[in-house]
């Protein structure tokens, strides 16, 4: 932990500030604000995250993730009293600034708002950047908390604006705080109050006949999981459709999960561009999955990368991201779909399992799937089961309800040998 002082806020008198690497390449953030009495005022400590997306001047579009605050400073924070609201205001790299603010009644205090500014004119973060200038979003927030009371909630927490995810987590706040001492009371956000229980993974150690090196454990077999559907909207369009059920393999230290992925307890959000499109997932254990679409050709998508952050059985983060995938390659306008179970290779350590797969990232159309096109030639098809483990589905065209049932003919008549 490094902890420096940084220059007195006026009026505020001294912040003491201490970053911890956190182990995600994020920081964890930790604030005490004292009065001009030297009383602390403000408490706050939490780990945040931004994924912004971006149009390029050759017409692409990219998505950058702010971890890394390296030194900021906190100019325009301020204690508050029963007249005037109390505030957190973080400035970081080059025109970027976060900042919250807190409102105070009789008995509750409010997170009333949250505003992020992000400057696209910084060439390091946005190389490339089309459009130069200082961006902000802002976000109403309107939570109250009793007074004297710290805030608590160590589950990830995302808002989702323009396109702009904010993340956060590990979050211990409390505003206008009594008496100088940060209470013990802990008033808990709602993901945090609700208990799961996650059946323990019992390894099973597999002898490597060639090494006397650590084993890699491999967990016991997992049953298949359930099938979630998730949508991201635009406005009040949908853009982005996806069914699946998805099942991770990870491997820490030499030590390998099977996780299946809840969707009943799973939160979703996302955001669409014209080249590029989101689908973030996210639960108590699972910071955020994120699957990135991309347009290649300007007429087909893909699944062009992960990015994964999640809590493991003995309480480590495990962390991991590839932007260089080519799965799910399918036509504009057109749906993926696999009824088998399929792999995606994110890593040796990280792998994703999918099962009755159904994606539509571009061009959906009344919030649906497109609709069944024609099939594709007889070699796509398992010939145990006379239909397509993989296949696409698009938009009808002319003639395509004739190839349709000759297709069938045709299957008909091929053996199941």
């Amino acid at each position: 932990m490094v902890c420096f002082r940084l220059s007195p806020v006026p009026g505020s008198g001294l912040v003491l500030l201490c970053l911890v690497l956190g182990a995600v390449s994020s920081y964890a953030l930790e604030l005490n604000l004292t009065d001009s009495e030297k009383a602390l005022c403000l408490y706050a400590k939490w780990q945040m995250n931004f994924t912004i997306p971006y149009e390029t001047t050759s017409k692409s579009y990219k998505t950058v993730t702010i971890s890394n605050f390296g030194t900021p400073t906190y100019n325009g924070s301020i204690c508050g009293d029963n007249q005037n609201g109390s505030r957190i205001a973080v400035q970081f790299g080059s025109g970027f600034s976060w900042i919250v603010n807190f409102t105070k009644s009789v008995s509750v205090y409010s997170i009333d708002s949250i505003s992020f500014s992000y400057n696209t004119g910084d060439n390091t973060t946005f190389p490339d950047a089309k459009d130069k200038g200082i961006l902000t979003v802002n976000e109403s927030v309107a939570f109250k908390i009793p007074l004297n009371d710290i805030f608590r909630c160590n589950s990830l927490s995302s808002l989702v604006k323009n396109g702009v995810v904010q993340n956060y987590w590990d979050v211990h706040v409390q505003a206008f705080v009594q008496n100088g001492t940060v209470s013990t009371n802990e008033y808990l956000c709602e993901k945090d109050n609700t208990t799961t229980t996650v059946a323990p993974i019992v390894p099973t150690t597999v002898p490597s006949p060639t090494t006397t090196s650590s084993p890699t454990t491999t967990p016991s077999p997992k049953e298949k999981p359930d099938v979630g559907s998730y949508l991201v909207k635009n406005g009040s369009d949908t853009c982005l459709l996806a069914t699946m059920g998805l099942q991770l393999n990870v491997t820490h230290d030499k030590v390998a999960s099977v996780i299946n992925i809840n969707p009943n307890v799973t939160g979703y959000s996302g955001s669409c561009h014209p080249q590029t499109a989101l689908l973030r997932l996210n639960s108590s254990n699972i910071k955020y999955l994120d699957f990135v679409f991309a347009v290649k050709n300007e007429n087909r998508f893909y699944l062009k990368e992960v990015n994964v952050s999640m809590y493991l059985a003995n309480g480590s983060v495990f962390s991991f991201a590839n932007n260089n995938l080519s799965y799910w390659d399918a036509p504009l306008g057109s749906s993926y779909m696999c009824n088998k179970e399929q792999t995606v290779s994110v890593s040796g350590e990280f792998q994703i399992n999918t099962f009755d797969l159904r994606v539509q990232p571009f061009n959906v159309k009344d919030g649906k799937y497109s609709t069944a096109g024609p099939l594709p030639p007889k070699r796509c098809f398992s010939p145990s089961l006379h239909l397509p483990p993989c296949w696409v589905q698009s938009p009808p065209q002319e003639g395509s309800r004739l190839e349709l049932l000759l297709q069938f003919r045709r299957l008909k008549k091929v053996s199941p040998g």
